[in-house]
């Protein structure tokens, strides 16, 4: 007997659409602030926990982006999403051996931290020809070598073997401001760590930065990608 993976199904949100037009009116803002244009931006929406229902929500106000932090998680509500034609980027730590199924889903993968991940994304015998998807190498802005990501002196070793996969767009860095330091002046870092890697690959212009709570911060610094989850999803239930 084959497991149901569904996620189990929510009555609507009422108070969505209007979370999102508030943190759509503060991008806007922010960008303005920062002499940008909202054009440059992708919203990326986390919705971690929460069910399908509410990403056919998110899908119906226009969002085309969405993150998933967690590999079952994510392949049950692709799949059972499929037909809105959206973005899936992967945000979390991914498992090596679980790499080559996040591609059958995934469009990005945000969070290529190390080689053995990067090099899941090869191409094998099984599967010479596998699907290109599009990869940020992930920063580690703390001291804390637990926290996801590779450290900053490592990060041009990393980009060189994503670009040697031939399977991988390498796009940009990301990264998670740390908790113990101004957000700004982490995502500046993490900006003179992004020029580094265009020098590598000039089409890699992209910055994965920003969350609920400090996405403002990072337009500033030159984010292209935000990652927001609850400022839109509102709290996130328990796990499932």
């Amino acid at each position: 007997m084959v497991a149901d993976t569904r996620l189990p199904s929510s009555s609507p949100d009422d108070g969505l659409e209007a979370r999102l037009a508030s943190v759509r009116e503060g991008i806007a803002d922010a960008a303005r602030a920062a002499g940008r244009s909202v054009d440059e931006l992708t919203l990326v929406v986390v919705t971690k926990y929460h069910p399908a229902a509410l990403v056919r929500q998110l899908a119906a106000l226009g969002v085309t982006d969405v993150g998933e932090n967690r590999h079952q998680e994510a392949q049950a509500k692709a799949a059972e999403l499929e037909e809105l034609g959206l973005t899936w980027h992967f945000v979390g730590q991914l498992q090596s051996k679980k790499a080559r199924q996040a591609r059958r889903y995934a469009h990005v993968v945000q969070s290529l931290d190390r080689a053995s991940v990067v090099d899941a994304f090869a191409p094998t015998e099984t599967e010479p020809e596998p699907r290109m998807l599009d990869g940020f190498v992930q920063v580690n802005l703390t001291n804390n070598p637990g926290r996801g990501g590779v450290v900053p002196d490592e990060v041009d070793a990393l980009a060189e073997r994503v670009l040697a996969t031939g399977t991988l767009r390498l796009r940009g860095v990301m990264a998670v401001a740390p908790l113990d330091e101004e957000p700004r002046a982490a995502f500046a870092r993490l900006r003179a760590i992004s020029e580094r890697v265009r020098l590598l690959e000039p089409a890699a212009t992209d910055i994965s930065a920003g969350m609920s709570g400090d996405y403002a911060e990072a337009i500033a610094e030159g984010a292209t990608h935000l990652r927001i989850g609850s400022a839109i999803t509102g709290n996130r239930p328990a796990a499932p």
